[in-house]
């Protein structure tokens, strides 16, 4: 079995991680990391197959022993359906599919429109500034508020609150971040009981409303399983398109990508090019539910393995010259939303976000120049820019 060395906080390795993905998959695909203590896949047919294959899941074969310390944390996730199999995933799954309709995402056009637009108009006029905190982190987040039909002026909490609940997540976890993702699932468990208590006798027109009463054969959604949905919605809805905005804005400006590239006819080519070239999430982990062949090496029944989303959309097996960023590029599929059972559910959602406020954005700045070289943050397995200076 090869063995991979790779610390996900060495500096080089979080501003570029590309180069090593490209030699680790010239040696595997499959390596056991070191640093993870799992085996790893690197290519895109590995990827793209065990996302869809059955005999690997996201629920642990042994449920994880949490500390008391991380108790409403772990309260959450074992309601979370990212983190189930069937029959639970396909119950919860089919609930939130329900009320998660296509025409309701094409109904949200109108909102995103309108949030873009007065971010926009509320951007500094001159003088350089970091456009995250100003546009890519507020667009998502303020549509998740409007989707779900919480104050939209509650933002900052939420934002807070998804923050914090995702550093649990990235690589270097401390107890410091554990206690505070403990106390902000405290704080939004609570914000959301009393919320769905209000929604459950005054409904309204939100996708809360619709998932209380979404209904199969008398079948719904329990308190816990529903603040569970809305907390992963926010966190997963919100956190991912944030990084795909700021990343692809970085990707447009360091390659001058001409205006061409963002037109009506063009633009949904560009953002899936956009998600292959920097996606903003890089790694999923499976858990194995029976002994499955790699190449040389076996995945073992109960054993964990880390599915390189990153590394397969620079596969050259699949993509051609897949270091270069090619809004034309003929289309292929990548792996940024993920795969089988799993696929993202708000991908429709994400990718409308995007082709809306790219376009917009570069309409309303068409002089936009980065002002300092963009830096990623230690963040990993979360590909998220630090800063985006930029100058108007």
């Amino acid at each position: 079995m090869t063995r991979l060395t790779l610390s996900p906080l060495e500096p080089e390795f979080i501003q570029n991680p590309y180069p090593a993905y490209a030699a680790a998959r010239a040696k595997g695909p499959v390596l056991f990391w070191e640093e993870y203590g799992m085996l790893a896949a690197f290519d895109a047919a590995t990827v793209t197959a065990l996302l869809r294959d059955r005999r690997l899941g996201r629920e642990r074969p042994t449920p994880a022993a949490h500390p008391p310390h991380l108790a409403q944390w772990a309260r959450v996730e074992r309601n979370s359906m990212l983190e189930l199999e069937p029959p639970r995933h396909t119950r919860l799954r089919g609930l939130v599919l329900r009320a998660f309709t296509s025409r309701r995402i094409g109904n949200l056009q109108p909102d995103i429109e309108q949030i873009t637009a007065k971010l926009l108009a509320d951007l500094p006029d001159d003088g350089p500034f970091d456009l995250i905190p100003h546009f890519c982190t507020q667009v998502p987040v303020r549509l998740i508020a409007r989707l779900l039909g919480v104050p939209e002026d509650i933002w900052p909490d939420l934002l807070r609150w998804s923050n914090a609940m995702v550093a649990m997540y990235m690589a270097g976890r401390t107890r410091a971040v554990e206690d505070a993702a403990e106390a902000a699932t405290a704080e939004f468990c609570t914000y959301l009981h009393d919320y769905i208590n209000l929604r459950r006798t005054t409904p309204g027109d939100d996708l809360i409303s619709e998932l209380i009463a979404a209904e199969t054969q008398s079948d719904k959604l329990s308190t816990d399983e529903l603040i569970s949905t809305c907390i992963l919605l926010l966190n997963a809805g919100h956190e991912a398109t944030v990084h795909a905005l700021g990343n692809a804005v970085k990707c447009l400006l360091e390659h001058q990508t001409p205006p061409l590239a963002l037109a009506p006819h063009n633009i949904a080519a560009t953002v899936e090019e956009l998600l292959r070239f920097d996606p903003p999430l890089h790694m999923f982990t499976r858990h194995a539910y029976a002994d499955i062949p790699l190449g040389d090496v076996t995945l073992k029944k109960g054993d964990e393995i880390a599915l390189m989303l990153g590394a397969a959309g620079r596969d050259p097996a699949v993509h051609v010259s897949p270091d270069l960023f090619n809004p034309a590029r003929p289309g292929r599929p990548h792996a940024a939303f993920g795969g089988g059972l799993h696929f993202c559910v708000g991908a429709p959602l994400a990718r409308l976000e995007l082709q809306i406020a790219l376009p917009a954005l570069f309409a309303h700045l068409p002089d936009m120049q980065l002002s300092a070289p963009p830096r990623y943050a230690s963040t990993y397995h979360f590909h998220t820019l630090e800063r985006l200076m930029i100058t108007p």
